[in-house]
Order: structure tokens, then C-alpha cells, then sequence
């Protein structure tokens, strides 16, 4: 046993630091970014904010909605092939440049997978996922999905240390997804003891990955727009959302009246909830790791987005940065003990 006394960090330990700028609004900043993979020739170009691939939030109106503003979703694995042949004859070429097929790594998931390949090979990302990314299976399973699909583009995960987001990488991943217990609907960390503060793990892998020309996804963690810039500013490539998506009408989940309000069910994709839908209830080897909880009814996805992606011009106004490219480089955080005036938030 050992203890590491540097202390890690999550994103209300933080603030941006101010600093001047010539921007004279918020409307001259870009969002958009241009990404270039380490093993795939594919070019990315969009705003690197993702819906994750959770059957709440990953669903195909999802996918469709963020789409148009450039964004990205990653699918949830649970769609039959008969829906994916419906969703794909529905959307235009371009939009296929915003969505990743996602993929467990059973003998099912990849055989589902090649058979959505199969009906439009044009798709150009996967998504490997797995809540433990650090089993010797799981960088075998990266190798093979490379060697299968040489020119895609392999977004693999759940790490949150530089060395296990190095070892994707040289399997094969160009994309690691870095996150270990920050969801709002994960329960991981009071399970198990196990993870991660978030901000820091986005720090060390960013690190990791850069360095040998790769990318990183922030899952998890996020509950304001304010977060999703610290997770830029931080150096993550893309920002993969769940909690702040759900309960749209884009977003999965069944929707309940209490008290005249209406409310969508949003749960973690390891929670009983989920696993009694998919697999029949939770094995008895194992504990549900994941809440269910009830989203207030929100509306449309596009007034969400349009105050995440206000925020984030903001943020980017804050700093001097024109582009997002450049908030990372232009990001100093500050150690904190308050965010906000919380005395309206009773």
C-alpha cells in the first residue's frame, strides 16, 4: 500500500483567472474545431461537445438535434439493427460525421457492430465502452477492433491515468474517454472507493495522449456550462455530456406526471434500472453502480445547447481566446474554496 499526497482536483476546486482581451463579443469566437486521428485518416471537423452513449441520452433524436449545430452523439449500443437501418435511411451524409457507433466487448456487440457497418460503411466512428478500462482484455479488444477496421476512427474508454491512456493509444484507440465515477447518475465511487477527480484526470491525460498525437474525451462530471469549459480549458479534445442532456425531448426515458410537472427517468448505464432492461437484472457476481433519478421535463435540446454553447463564448471572451483551440492555452485556474453566492439555491 502507498499514498499519493498530491492533492487532485475536480471542477469546483477551480476557477478561470481573467485575462485581457481584444475580443469586443461573443459572437467572434469560434467553436468549431478540426481534429486529425492518429491511426484513421478521417478529419473532424464540428464542436467537440458529445451526448453520451447512454439510452437516456444517446438516442437518435439526440443524435439528429446536436448534429445540425455540429455536434456529436455516441448511439447507445441498445438500438436493434432493423432501427439503425430505419435512423440511417433519415439522415444526411454529413451527419454521418457526427455519430459513433457504439460497442461492449462480447462476441454479440462486435457481430451488432459489423452488421451496422454492414447497412453504411460511410460511418466513421466506434465507440468501445466499458466502465473498467484497465483489463488486459479490454487493449486486446482495441487491437482486434483496429485490425478489423483500420481506417476508423476508435474512441475506447473508461481510463482516468496517463499510463492506461497511453497503452490505448499504442493499441490502436484514437480517442481515450477519460472518466471514472464524476456522472450524476454514477455511483462507482461509493461502491467501490475507486476514482479519479476530474479536472485532474483530464490534466494528466491530456498529457498522456498528446504526447503521442492522440486525443481525449472528458466523460463525466459536468453540471454547468462553466464546467464544460474547465474541462476545455483543462485540455480535453471533447466534452461527453449525460445528466445536462437528459430529460429533452430528444433524450430517451420515460416520461411521468407527479404533482401536475412532468419529469423523464434518466439512469446509469450501470444501474439496476438499466441492467433489468437490457440483460435481465443485475448478476448476482456484482453490485448496480449507477442511479435512477427523474429529470425535470425540459423542452427542447436546442435551449440547453444554446446556453452551454453561450457560456462557453463566454468563458472564451474571458480569456482572450478567439478560437476554443486556444482556451487551454490561454487558461489559468485558480485554487478555490467557493463558486457561487448560493443564498437564492435553497
Amino acid at each position: 500500500m502507498r499514498i499519493e499526497n498530491e492533492i487532485k482536483l475536480g471542477f469546483k476546486d477551480v476557477m478561470f483567472r481573467p485575462k485581457r482581451s481584444t475580443l469586443k463579443s461573443r459572437s467572434e469566437v469560434s467553436l468549431e474545431r478540426e481534429f486529425k486521428f492518429l491511426h484513421s485518416t478521417t478529419v473532424w471537423n464540428g464542436i467537440p461537445i458529445m451526448a453520451a452513449n447512454m439510452d437516456t441520452v444517446g438516442t437518435f433524436e439526440m443524435a439528429k438535434s446536436l448534429a445540425k449545430k455540429g455536434l456529436f452523439s455516441a448511439i447507445h449500443k441498445h438500438y436493434t439493427i432493423p432501427e439503425w437501418k430505419a435512423f440511417l435511411s433519415s439522415i444526411s451524409e454529413n451527419h454521418l460525421n457526427h455519430i459513433a457507433v457504439s460497442t461492449g466487448i462480447g462476441k454479440n456487440d462486435s457481430e451488432k457492430l459489423a452488421a451496422v457497418f454492414a447497412l453504411k460503411p460511410e460511418l466513421k466512428f466506434i465507440c468501445i465502452d466499458v466502465a473498467n478500462g484497465y483489463s488486459e482484455y479490454f487493449a486486446d479488444f482495441v487491437k482486434s477492433t483496429r485490425k478489423q477496421y483500420p481506417d476508423k476512427v476508435i474512441i475506447a474508454g473508461n481510463v482516468v491515468t496517463g499510463e492506461m491512456v497511453e497503452e490505448l493509444i499504442l493499441s490502436g484507440a484514437d480517442i481515450v474517454k477519460v472518466g471514472i465515477g464524476p456522472g450524476s447518475v454514477c455511483t462507482t465511487r461509493v461502491k467501490t472507493g475507486v476514482g479519479y477527480p476530474q479536472l485532474s484526470a483530464i490534466i494528466e491525460c491530456a498529457d498522456a495522449a498528446h504526447g503521442l498525437g492522440g486525443h481525449i474525451i472528458s466523460d463525466g462530471g459536468c453540471t454547468t456550462p462553466g464546467d464544460i469549459a474547465k474541462a476545455f480549458g483543462a485540455g480535453a479534445d471533447f466534452v461527453m455530456l449525460g445528466g445536462m442532456l437528459a430529460g429533452h425531448d430528444e433524450s430517451g426515458g420515460d416520461i411521468i406526471e407527479k404533482n401536475g410537472k412532468q419529469f423523464r427517468k434518466f439512469y446509469g448505464m450501470s444501474s439496476s434500472t438499466a441492467m433489468d432492461k437490457h440483460v435481465g437484472g443485475v448478476a448476482e457476481y456484482r453490485a448496480s453502480e449507477g442511479k435512477t433519478v427523474e429529470v425535470p421535463y425540459k423542452g427542447p435540446v436546442d435551449v440547453t445547447l444554446q446556453d452551454i454553447l453561450g457560456g462557453l463564448r463566454s468563458t472564451c471572451t474571458y480569456v482572450g481566446a478567439s478560437r476554443l483551440k486556444e482556451l487551454t492555452k490561454r487558461t489559468t485556474f485558480i485554487r478555490v474554496n467557493e463558486q457561487e453566492n448560493r443564498f437564492y439555491n435553497h
